[in-house]
């Protein structure tokens, strides 16, 4: 099959106009425009997108599928108040609405031109969700232990998890690794730290959530903050993990402390947000070779700041873009995040820099298949790589015919423009057709996905 649109955008090269890619056994074979290709492969079925631009599968470096029937339920409180609203709700949850939660989280996201998702989760259900949709991704299984007591029995838990998701995903021949993480580095023992860097190896990549905002800063090194005035309030059991004979001040950022209890020695660590950074985080971090992934919608939302992107770029620390949840930006939309995140640099950045739309899109593609893993296999369109593409419409952009197809795609597209999404050279979701999942999904139309996920939203907003 010959896929083209008016623009082919392979993400590790120039852009082709009048460009198209060839697409067998799930695989590219040729990139290059559409007269040469026509002539190398006259036999093959040929697709035109049109005005559009054909680009590698978005690679979600940050997620949180289970809470994606949350969107729009808690609006216009900071930070702190957030969360503990977002723990009160997922008490609510049964293991059912898990995984219904999931599997909305991974078909929004497949409309949204998502191919790979890495995630974070206890349940699993994320790992089952993007087994049905066919999707690749990393799944970190997290560990929130509030208490040393319970550190080691909740480590080896984790590990038998760990082993059984690797066993699932072996067992239907699925592009996924697994590795692990702690909640919030502020709501768990700090032994949990010290035992996931321990038990962290090169098959066993870490993900951790630090330096997310102020609140989060001024708790670990002086013990108080919002956090601190929860932990004793009538919400108290919303904050567990908080208590004082857990968390003493520390004196320190929170990227030293969890260098202190080792789990930034790990061999392959993505530190989340790193948004609250102090002299010196930056050379550690570098030191250490942790990458970063940045969540700009829900940070900005959330008022937890702005990650420095260019001060990472610079440090050559290899930085990628996530969706964070619905939960907290409202909507799965890499391409939402791409041109807020940009213009968010823009305006806060100064003289430190300039970044372009290009590098936004390489942070939700080959940047972000190289921070999970998988850059050997998916993030840009090149000869032997899967045929993970999307084509994303630009017939209503404002910026067509354009000099910078990449600054049109960044600048004037959303979501909604996503006019294809291609797994594995399989259509999966055609914005005209609808959604054609692999088999082991067909048990559950999309329908039945979308009113399970209506059901549970209006019970948690009672």
């Amino acid at each position: 099959m010959i896929l083209t649109a008016r623009y082919v955008l392979p993400i590790v090269g120039r852009a082709i106009e009048n460009g198209a890619v060839v697409v067998q056994n799930g695989r590219i074979a040729a990139v290059s425009t559409l007269d040469e290709l026509r002539y190398w492969y006259p036999d093959d079925e040929v697709r035109d997108f049109g005005t559009a631009a054909l680009i590698p599968g978005f690679v979600d470096a940050h997620s949180h599928l289970e809470y994606s029937t949350m969107g729009g339920i808690f609006e216009d409180v900071p930070y702190a108040p957030w969360k503990a609203r977002i723990v009160e709700k997922s008490r609510l949850l049964t293991p059912q609405d898990w995984e219904d939660a999931a599997l909305l989280g991974a078909v929004q996201a497949l409309s949204a031109g998502i191919t790979a998702i890495a995630d974070v989760t206890q349940t699993g259900a994320p790992l089952r969700a993007i087994a049905a949709t066919g999707q690749h991704g990393v799944i970190y299984r997290e560990v929130t232990t509030p208490k040393k007591c319970d550190v080691e029995a909740d480590m080896a838990a984790a590990d038998r998890d760990i082993q059984d998701w690797r066993a699932f995903a072996a067992g239907r021949d699925m592009l996924v690794r697994v590795g692990i993480g702690p909640g919030s580095i502020y709501a768990v023992h700090p032994e949990v730290l010290r035992a996931i860097g321990e038990y962290a190896d090169e098959q066993t990549p870490v993900a951790v959530h630090v330096a997310g905002s102020r609140e989060e800063a001024d708790f670990i090194r002086y013990g108080s903050s919002p956090f601190a005035l929860a932990a004793d309030s009538e919400e108290s059991h919303a904050y567990e993990g908080l208590q004082s004979d857990t968390f003493l001040p520390t004196g320190v950022s929170p990227i030293r402390y969890a260098l202190n209890w080792g789990i930034l020695y790990a061999p392959e660590v993505v530190a989340i947000h790193a948004i609250c950074i102090e002299p010196g985080d930056i050379e550690r971090l570098a030191e250490q070779n942790v990458g970063v992934v940045a969540c700009p919608r829900s940070n900005a939302k959330l008022g937890n700041g702005v990650t420095p992107l260019l001060t990472f770029r610079d440090a050559h620390i290899p930085v990628a873009l996530g969706t964070n949840s619905p939960a907290a930006a409202d909507s799965t939309d890499p391409l939402e995040e791409m041109r807020f995140g940009l213009l968010l640099q823009r305006a806060t950045s100064g003289d430190k820099g300039f970044l372009s739309a290009h590098d936004m899109l390489r942070m939700s593609t080959i940047d972000a298949a190289r921070l999970i893993g998988m850059d050997k296999e998916i993030g840009s369109l090149e000869i032997g790589k899967r045929a993970d593409i999307v084509a994303v419409d630009l017939s209503n952009s404002m910026q067509v015919p354009t000099n910078s197809p990449h600054a049109a795609v960044v600048h004037s597209a959303s979501r909604n423009d996503v006019m294809m999404t291609m797994i594995d050279g399989r259509v999966v979701y055609d914005r005209a057709e609808g959604f054609s999942l692999p088999c082991e999904a067909e048990r559950d139309d999309v329908d039945a996905i979308l009113r399970r996920a209506e059901e549970l939203r209006i019970r948690l907003r009672d």
